[in-house]
């Protein structure tokens, strides 16, 4: 069972997104595995699980693949729900706001 919610970040120190993704994992209590990439040299998993981007993060879970912070972030306030403050608001409308500064904000 342990194996099975094993959780994996794949980054890179100097990463503002591969930060924001640690950041959420620790604010939320979630146990995870770092893999540290080298963005000149990357390796095979990177390769072979972002292979459009080829860039971290890197997210697994269950065997399950996610690239791109935000959607990463999103993945894991939708899938631990009980584990430390929720990330964006049950209102439909007020996420829908928080969605949209979001990406307005990744674009600057």
């Amino acid at each position: 069972m342990a194996e099975q919610n094993k959780v994996i970040l794949h980054g890179m120190w100097a990463s503002p997104f591969v930060k924001r993704v640690e950041l959420v994992l620790k604010l939320k209590g979630i146990p995870y595995d770092y893999l540290k990439e080298d963005l000149a040299n990357k390796s095979e998993l990177l390769l072979k699980y972002n292979p459009v981007y080829k860039k971290v993060p890197v997210f697994v879970h269950n065997r399950n693949t996610i690239s791109e912070s935000v959607v990463i972030l999103q993945y894991i306030d939708e899938t631990w729900t009980d584990d430390g403050p929720k990330l964006m608001p049950d209102d439909r409308y007020k996420r829908a706001q928080a969605r949209f500064w979001c990406h307005s904000l990744m674009k600057r």
